[in-house]
């Protein structure tokens, strides 16, 4: 094995930094989570509550939840682009289209697509406590079929995609025209558990191994992929 303090002072040397330089990249610990958690904008009552119910109707399935640190990042970056227009992929209880909603004006919409009525009927709950009910268009059914009925103009501010991951490539193809030049769109789960660096990865991994590529191909964007969770994604669009 080699010397890790070796091989990083030769690559220093060399003008050259190694990626897992410690000088460079921190673990995320618990500890050092519970300190960034402890840095952003705490859970209120409403979300709170949706992260409990969540967890206790549908189990497992709550990890599709973001992450409680991406809320408050998505409401950031609402407000960064000015937003008034959101399109969501991916609803599920519905926690990033209240974080994502109560950054927008009192005229701004978002739009957000799922196929089930039974997790989404959590987040139209936590909507209506936390009075942006009026804000969310919760469209149900295939999400292609609902961006496809978007207006073609590019009028959208920000887009979101957290859904089935083979279907990446095709949401983005719809997004990417309608969204506005100096918009965003954020891609989550881009590192799929970390299957996206195994060449050989099928299902999930692999769409999203191949969607990743698709990204960075494409020129129409400028993109950035970050290591927030289980990697985020940020493009805007030129």
């Amino acid at each position: 094995m080699a010397d890790t303090n070796t091989t990083t002072g030769a690559a220093r040397e060399a003008g050259k930094r190694s990626p897992l330089d410690p000088d460079q990249v921190t673990p995320l610990t618990p500890e050092l989570y519970d300190y960034v958690l402890r840095h952003n904008p705490p859970l209120d009552r409403v979300r709170r509550e949706l992260v409990d119910t969540t967890y206790e109707k549908l189990g497992g399935r709550a990890r599709m939840q973001v992450s409680e640190e991406q809320g408050p990042l998505l409401a950031f970056l609402a407000k960064l682009v000015g937003a008034r227009l959101i399109v969501e992929v991916g609803t599920f209880t519905g926690m990033s289209a209240l974080w994502m909603a109560e950054a927008l004006p009192d005229d701004g919409k978002v739009i957000t697509c799922d196929v089930s009525e039974e997790w989404t009927a959590y987040g139209r709950e936590a909507w209506a406590k936390a009075g942006v009910a009026d804000r969310i268009d919760l469209r149900i059914g295939p999400a292609l079929d609902t961006l496809r009925a978007l207006p073609a103009d590019p009028g959208i501010d920000l887009a979101f995609i957290d859904a089935d991951k083979e279907n990446n490539g095709r949401y983005w193809e719809e997004l990417v025209p309608r969204l506005r030049p100096g918009g965003l769109i954020v891609v989550d789960n881009v590192f799929f558990h970390g299957e996206v660096t195994d060449p050989q990865a099928t299902g999930g991994g692999g769409a999203t191994r191949e969607f990743n590529e698709q990204v960075l191909a494409d020129d129409r964007v400028e993109s950035v992929m970050l290591t927030v969770a289980d990697g985020l994604t940020l493009a805007r669009k030129r």
